[in-house]
């Protein structure tokens, strides 16, 4: 790390160089750097960054502005190598100014640039690529021995994931093979699993996965790396075993693993799965270390996924035991509401009423009397507003009641905890069912 970051700070200086000295007099063509010799520059920055040394993300911005610079500065016989050209098609794909590219191919009058590539990638940089993804696709194709080849591979993916997923990976690979260990590699890696898990392709997700904790987890784009794996196990659990998920999080030091564990936990209590709740529970808990709280969140999310179940006394008062000033504002949120959908699972139902019948004279002489309309504040908060019979009303009374009377801010609850309150909903209804076929 320490040699990498002296050749860093040895490239800063020697661009700083040029970039000044570029404005203190004219420098002829061949006295000055070739946009494919400072492109290498680039390249080597962007990989170091999502290496891990993120120290270099303030030099990648000076670099690109240098290289800016000096394609925007330079004479157009030098388009005349071809290694220029491909450097100016790069720096457009690699974050550069897409103004630039405009520049410069309006100035092509010798025809240097490929007007079909130019064109393209215009049109994908305004945000129009999916009007010419088959276009970019067949250049992918025609260009991957090319330069430009993985990085117009990694932009055809890009294209087409929408229209054909299973194509988009096709290219995302020969992206990642024809350039390893570069910023293109970590890119169609992160791609690539976000494609897999939303096509519900479980074995390459599994395989994306393990190459990216493997060869880019100190990235800084490693967060969405971890946002679509802990989606992957939540969602696909069934299929998976402890030990595919143990195999991408072994690269991981224990901090990150527990970090991982304890969002997946999260998510699966949320979502209701009880087995892979309680076992990355689990897991974050043996990796939490001895510190006083530092198992909180681990006991939290373990407990939450035992509410509506016929463990719920014993979740209850695990619940009660996580120290508030421990968790998060999100956090006590999910636990406030597990709480209520446990007191009420607890509660001892009232005994239901008759409902007192009119007689028939009754009936006959009041024409004045309307039909019985149910109180919207005594049905459950989490339901439809549908008609509901007066039995019903009455046996769902204390539930409601004991809602309406929560501090405001404990009936607010945050969308993303929805689900798991209407896992327990599930439990309620089925007792207030049983209650009313029992009868008072």
């Amino acid at each position: 790390m320490l040699i990498r970051r002296l050749t860093l700070r040895l490239l800063l200086s020697g661009l700083t160089v040029l970039s000044v000295g570029s404005l203190g007099y004219a420098q002829s063509t061949d006295e000055a750097i070739e946009p494919y010799r400072m492109l290498r520059s680039l390249q080597f920055v962007q990989d170091t960054v999502v290496r891990g040394d993120h120290s270099a993300a303030d030099m990648q911005r000076f670099v690109l502005n240098t290289i800016d610079e000096r394609l925007r500065t330079a004479d157009p016989k030098i388009f005349q190598d071809p290694r220029n050209v491909d450097a100016a098609l790069i720096y457009a794909m690699s974050g550069g100014n897409p103004a630039t590219l405009e520049f410069l191919v309006a100035r092509d009058i010798e025809g240097n640039f490929d007007n079909r590539v130019s064109d393209a990638l215009r049109k994908y940089l305004s945000g129009k690529g999916t009007l010419i993804g088959k276009t970019l696709g067949d250049m992918a194709v025609e260009y991957r021995n090319d330069k430009i080849g993985p990085y117009l591979a990694l932009v055809a993916g890009n294209v087409t994931l929408t229209r054909d997923p299973a194509g988009a990976l096709k290219f995302y690979d020969w992206a990642r093979l024809t350039a390893p260990g570069t910023i293109v590699e970590e890119a169609a890696l992160r791609r690539s699993l976000a494609v897999a898990v939303d096509a519900k392709i479980v074995e390459k997700a599994s395989l994306y996965a393990n190459g990216y904790a493997r060869r880019f987890l100190y990235s800084p784009y490693a967060s969405q790396f971890a946002d679509l794996f802990v989606r992957f196990v939540v969602e696909h659990y069934e299929v998976l075993k402890p030990t595919d998920i143990e195999a991408t999080l072994g690269y991981m030091d224990a901090d990150r693993r527990r970090e991982v564990y304890l969002r997946i936990a999260r998510e699966a209590a949320i979502a209701g799965r009880k087995q892979l709740a309680t076992m990355a529970a689990e897991q974050a808990k043996l990796l939490s270390g001895t510190e006083e709280g530092a198992d909180a969140l681990a006991k939290l999310y373990g407990s939450l996924v035992r509410v509506p179940t016929e463990n719920v006394d014993d979740a209850m008062a695990a619940l009660m035991q996580v120290p508030e000033d421990m968790l998060s504002p999100r956090d006590r949120a999910l636990r406030r509401a597990a709480e209520t959908i446990a007191k009420e699972v607890l509660r001892k139902p009232e005994p239901a009423q008759r409902s007192q019948t009119p007689s028939a004279e009754a009936v006959s002489t009041d024409n004045s009397a309307q039909p019985a309309v149910s109180d919207p504040d005594l049905q459950d908060p989490f339901a439809q507003p549908v008609p509901t019979p007066v039995a019903q009303t009455e046996l769902a009374q204390p539930a409601a009641s004991a809602v309406a009377t929560l501090p405001a801010e404990q009936t607010e609850i945050d969308p993303e905890l929805r689900s798991f309150v209407d896992s327990g909903r599930s439990k309620l209804d089925a007792i207030d069912d049983l209650l009313q076929k029992e009868g008072p």
